[in-house]
C-alpha cells in the first residue's frame, strides 16, 4: 500500500500542467490524506479486539491488524478489474467510479459474503496434518501477511495480480513450513497453474469474438446510427441477461439457494425488460447523435456503469473471503482451541473485510485502475462492454464446468484480446486500402480515393465482392491499366501496435511469480513467528 501513487497525475486532464510546485504540493497532500485514512482503519482494526476481548489476546490483535492490511490491499489491487474498463472508456469519472465500486464491495461482502468461509483456501493443504492449533494460527497469520505484502508491491508497480493466488501461495508456503511438503495437495496446485493459461486465453478469445461481432453488426455499417438502433438494445439486453445470471449465481446464491436454470431464467427476464427500455431510449437519442463510433459509444454508457456496479457487488461477495477467511480461522482457533476447515465469521470480522476493501479501493485503487483502463490499450465504450461481458461469461462458464480461473487474469486477457484484434483488423484494413491504391494508376489519385469512399459506404458484407470486381478489372495478376505505373504502398502505414507489450510482459511476470513469491515470504514469516512465540 505504501509506495509511489500516481493517481493524481494519471487522471489529470491532459494539456493543463500545474504551476511550479503546485502539483507536488497537491500530490503530497492527497497521498498523506490517503495514508492517514488507511492507518486510521488499521488502528481501528487492531483496537476492536482489545475492546471486545480485553488485553490478553495479543495474537488476535495482530491477526486483526494483518487481516485489515490484507483487505486494504485487495481493494487497492483487485477491484480495478471491475471499474478499470469503464473508467478507461470514459463512461464515468474516476471519483464516481471509486465511490460506486466501494459501495458495491461493501454491499456484496455484507449481503452475500457468506456466514461460513473456508479457512484453507481451495483445499491447498490438509489442515489435519498441522501439528497444533498454535501452528495453525501461525500458518494463517503468515499467509495473510505474505499475500498482503505481495499485493502491496504489485499495487505500487501498477500490476493487477490475482489475490486468490496470492493467498493460496501464502497458505502453501506457511503450510510447508509447519508440516512439510506432504501437507500440500499438489493436484490443486496443478489446477491453479493451469488457470494461469486458461483464464487469459478464455477472456481474450471471448472478448475478441464479441468485439468482432459488434464491429460487423454496427461500426462497420455505413449508417452507424441505424445499425445502433437495432444492435445496441440487443447488446444491453445480453449484458442484463449475463450480469443478472452472474449476480444470482455468484452473489445471492450464498443467501438463498439459486439453481443455474433459475438464475438463467431470471437473467432472461431482466434482459427482456432492458431490451424494451433500451429500444425506446436509443430511438429517442438517435436523432441527436452523429453517425460515428463516438455516437454509438454514447449509447453504451449506462449499461457499462451498471456492469461495473454488478462486478463490484459480486467481487465483494466472493473475494472478501481472501481477507477474512484466514482471520476467521484464527479467531475460531484461538477461541475454541481447535482448528477446522471452515469457520463461522463473526460480524466484526465481516465488517473489517468489507470496509477494508472499500477503503483500499478509495485510497490506492486508482494506480491499478490506470493500468487496466488506459495503459494496456486504449478503450472506448464498445470495447469496455466486450471486456465486461467476457469477464462475466467466462466466470459463469468456468464455474459451471468446474474449471479454475482468476477474474484478474480473465479481465486482463480480455483487454489484450480486444487490443490484439484491433491490431489485426487495422493491419488488414491498411493492406486492403494499399491494394486498392496500388490497383489504380499512380496519377489516378482521385479515382482511387473515390473507390475507397464507395468501399466504406457499402455494407460490410458487400465489400469482398467489390474488391473481387476491382481485381477482375485489372486482370488476374492484379496489374494496372496498360501503359500506367502502379503505386507500391506499405502494408500497414504507421504503427500497427496497439497493445503495450512491455507492460503486458511485466504483468505476466507478476502472475507467474505470485504463488512462489508469496509462498517464500510466508515460509520466512512462519519461522519468524515461531521463533518469537515459542518459549
Amino acid at each position: 500500500m505504501i509506495g509511489k501513487d500516481l493517481a493524481m497525475e494519471s487522471f489529470a486532464p491532459a494539456g493543463f500542467p500545474a504551476c511550479a510546485g503546485e502539483g507536488v504540493v497537491r500530490f503530497d497532500r492527497a497521498l498523506a490524506a490517503r495514508l492517514i485514512l488507511a492507518i486510521a482503519f488499521l488502528v481501528a482494526a487492531a483496537a476492536y479486539p482489545i475492546v471486545r476481548y480485553g488485553g490478553d489476546a495479543p495474537m488476535l490483535v495482530l491477526a486483526a491488524l494483518v487481516g485489515g492490511y490484507m483487505a486494504l490491499n485487495i481493494g487497492a489491487n483487485d477491484v480495478a478489474n471491475n471499474v478499470g474498463p469503464t473508467v478507461g472508456a470514459r463512461a464515468m469519472p474516476i471519483t464516481a467510479a471509486l465511490v460506486m465500486a466501494a459501495l458495491g464491495e461493501v454491499a456484496g461482502a455484507l449481503i452475500a459474503g457468506g456466514e461460513v468461509v473456508g479457512t484453507i483456501r481451495s483445499g491447498i493443504i490438509e489442515p489435519s496434518l498441522i501439528p497444533s492449533p498454535e501452528a495453525y494460527v501461525w500458518v494463517m497469520m503468515a499467509a495473510l501477511l505474505a499475500a498482503a505484502i505481495w499485493l502491496n508491491l504489485a499495487t505500487a508497480l501498477g500490476a493487477p495480480v490475482s489475490t486468490t493466488h496470492a493467498i493460496v501461495g501464502g497458505v502453501l508456503g506457511a503450510g510447508v513450513a509447519a508440516a512439510g511438503s506432504g501437507v500440500v495437495d499438489w493436484g490443486v496446485m496443478g489446477n491453479i497453474a493451469l488457470s494461469w493459461v486458461i483464464s487469459p486465453l478464455f477472456g481474450a478469445a471471448m472478448a475478441a469474438a464479441l468485439l468482432y461481432g459488434a464491429k460487423r453488426g454496427i461500426t462497420y455499417q455505413p449508417d452507424l446510427i441505424m445499425a445502433a438502433r437495432r444492435g445496441v438494445p440487443l447488446l444491453a439486453a445480453a449484458m442484463a441477461w449475463v450480469f443478472t445470471t452472474y449476480l444470482l449465481l455468484e452473489g445471492l446464491a450464498k443467501v438463498v439457494p439459486v439453481s443455474p436454470v433459475a438464475a438463467a431464467a431470471g437473467g432472461l427476464l431482466a434482459g427482456a425488460a432492458v431490451w424494451a427500455v433500451m429500444r425506446v431510449h436509443v430511438r429517442r437519442r438517435a436523432a441527436t447523435l452523429e453517425n460515428s463510433k463516438a455516437g454509438v459509444n454514447r449509447l453504451l454508457g449506462v449499461p457499462l456503469i451498471l456492469a461495473a456496479a454488478a462486478l463490484s457487488f459480486a467481487h465483494g461477495s466472493n473475494d472478501v473471503a481472501n481477507a477474512i477467511g484466514p482471520l476467521a480461522g484464527i479467531v475460531d482457533a484461538l477461541s475454541s482451541g481447535a482448528f477446522h476447515g471452515e469457520a463461522a465469521v463473526p460480524m466484526w470480522v465481516m465488517l473489517l473485510g468489507a470496509f477494508g476493501l472499500a477503503i483500499g479501493l478509495l485510497t490506492f485503487g486508482p494506480r491499478v485502475i490506470r493500468t487496466v483502463g488506459a495503459e494496456l490499450t486504449a478503450l472506448d465504450a464498445l470495447r469496455a462492454y466486450c471486456i465486461a461481458m467476457s469477464a462475466a461469461l467466462t466466470v459463469i462458464v468456468a464455474s459451471h464446468l468446474g474449471m479454475p480461473i482468476s477474474t484478474t487474469h480473465v479481465t486482463v486477457g480480455a483487454i489484450l484480446g480486444v487490443g490484439y484484434l484491433r491490431e489485426v483488423l487495422k493491419a488488414r484494413h491498411a493492406a486492403v486500402i494499399a491494394a486498392i491504391r496500388a490497383s489504380h494508376a499512380a496519377d489516378d489519385h482521385a479515382g482511387s480515393e473515390a473507390f475507397i469512399a464507395r468501399f466504406h459506404a457499402v455494407p460490410f458484407g458487400q465489400r469482398k465482392a467489390m474488391l473481387a470486381r476491382l481485381q477482375a478489372c485489372n486482370g488476374a495478376g492484379g496489374s494496372a491499366a496498360p501503359g500506367t505505373a502502379r503505386r507500391r504502398m506499405p502494408v500497414c502505414p504507421g504503427a500497427c501496435e496497439i497493445v503495450n507489450r512491455r507492460l503486458m510482459l511485466r504483468i505476466f511476470a507478476a502472475w507467474v511469480i505470485t504463488v512462489p513469491a508469496t509462498a517464500l515470504v510466508a515460509n520466512l514469516v512462519f519461522y519468524t513467528l515461531r521463533g518469537m512465540l515459542l518459549p
